[in-house]
């Protein structure tokens, strides 16, 4: 259970959170990210991908020393070794992650104390798209449906409307919703004359 105070709400400082959205309400561009990431193949389906630095709050962040990797890799009926969880499993995580960091953002803007929160997720795929062997079935995730369970100190309705708004504002949840444009190009290497 989450303990309540004056200055925190669901774990989150209060006094930091109005700062925050006080400074991007005054100067709109401090609400301008960027995130990245690499990725490096390592054999097979395996690959590592490594987070570190990203530009945010109008400067590039220095508050991480060291960066966060995470394998990629699949089971063996898909010509893997369970290096890791799949690219699709990830994009699950990342969206249980979203969806959830958002719930609790919002309910603590609205002064609801979660006391439980879990998600889980299923998404549904055809790997037929994936293997060009069928071109009308699509090569993504045909849909995922998440289930959240929730206790807060509120009624119903006001946590229907909380994860209804958390859908709606997640980034994770509407990249998925909203496709965005991507971009895939080869990085040209440079000769070196001889």
């Amino acid at each position: 259970m989450t303990e309540q105070n004056n200055s925190t709400r669901n774990g989150l400082n209060l006094e930091q959170m109005t700062q925050t959205i006080d400074a991007i309400k005054g100067t709109p561009s401090l609400g301008e990210f960027e995130f990245r990431a690499s990725n490096q193949w390592i054999n097979g389906g395996e690959n590592r991908s490594s987070i570190k630095s990203f530009y945010g709050a109008g400067s590039e962040d220095e508050s991480r020393s060291e960066p966060f990797t995470f394998t990629n890799g699949e089971p063996p009926i898909l010509l893997g070794n369970n290096e890791g969880a799949n690219p699709v499993e990830f994009l699950l995580h990342a969206l249980a992650g979203c969806v959830t960091t958002t719930t609790v953002l919002h309910a603590a803007a609205r002064g609801i104390q979660i006391h439980k929160l879990s998600t889980q997720l299923v998404g549904n795929i055809d790997v037929q798209g994936l293997l060009a062997l069928d071109d009308s079935v699509p090569v993504g995730y045909e849909s995922i449906s998440i289930n959240m369970d929730i206790e807060a100190d509120c009624s119903d309705e006001e946590i229907d409307e909380l994860i209804a708004f958390a859908k709606q504002h997640s980034p994770v949840c509407n990249t998925v919703c909203k496709p965005v444009p991507v971009t895939l190009q080869r990085e040209k290497q440079t000769q070196v004359a001889a």
